[in-house]
């Protein structure tokens, strides 16, 4: 049971954002869900009640952020777990020698804005709030949880913003557990592999059978209720802290 959590989740109107939204209700607890103006959020926050308040969010604003923040404390009284959710791709070569086109730039820094900066802007902005928390009988005041993807580790031609957006990630998971463990703030990362979502679902049916009959077992496309029990399952396990776990079916992407 999640019943005295207070979730703050970023890219919560769909996809792995929105299986942690309901997640977290279902088991008791409540939840910010911080998404774009133009997302279905209004739609979710309706459908789960008033255990939910949608808040339109852009994760590279400062402002934007702090309101979220700021609407936890007003709503629920305060805030015990961020998971960033929130996150770009493209799909492009370095370098294009058919077309002789190189990899826009504005393309790569955008992926790296918001899956990167947006993650830590959240994650710096949602600390304060979590560190005014009552230890409990571990020192512990709450949880941060991220989300990066196998492509961090293994991605495939034409990854480079994304996988380098995911491996910074990755990268700064242990230094900034370090950084909040006197503050009794565990952080984790999940990289999840291939996962029925709205960006998956978007592609024809020949090419999802194709990708999951790449996963080893189970063959077949994670299901984003999945992501959120793995959410669940970092926040109940104390000892998880500073580590990045991949939710992937032994996948490991080809070029």
């Amino acid at each position: 049971m999640l019943k005295n959590i207070v979730g703050l989740v970023t890219g919560g109107a769909s996809g792995l954002g929105r299986a942690t939204v309901e997640r977290l209700v279902k088991e008791g607890g409540r939840a910010v869900l911080c998404d774009l103006q133009s997302s279905s959020g209004h739609e979710v926050e309706k459908e789960l009640g008033e255990k939910v308040v949608f808040v339109p969010t852009d994760v590279v604003s400062e402002s934007d952020v702090t309101n979220a923040v700021q609407v936890a404390k007003e709503k629920f009284g305060r805030l015990t777990v961020a998971v960033n959710c929130a996150g770009i791709g493209v799909a492009f070569k370095t370098y294009n020698f058919n077309k002789k086109v190189p990899h826009v730039l504005q393309d790569f820094t955008k992926v790296l804005m918001v899956n990167t900066v947006g993650t830590f802007n959240v994650i710096r902005l949602a600390a304060g709030l979590i560190g005014e928390n009552e230890p409990n009988e571990d020192g512990e005041r709450g949880i941060i949880i991220n989300t990066a993807s196998v492509a961090a580790f293994d991605g495939q031609m034409g990854q480079a913003a994304y996988s380098a957006s995911k491996g910074a990630i990755v990268g700064m998971t242990l230094p900034i557990a370090r950084d909040l463990a006197d503050q009794g703030i565990r952080v984790c990362t999940i990289a999840p592999g291939l996962f029925h979502t709205p960006l998956l679902a978007s592609l024809p049916d020949k090419v999802l059978h194709f990708l999951a009959k790449s996963v080893p077992f189970p063959k077949r496309l994670g299901n984003p209720e999945e992501f959120a029990l793995l959410v669940q399952s970092i926040i109940q396990n104390p000892m998880l802290n500073g580590e990045v776990i991949r939710l992937d079916g032994a996948i490991r992407m080809q070029p």
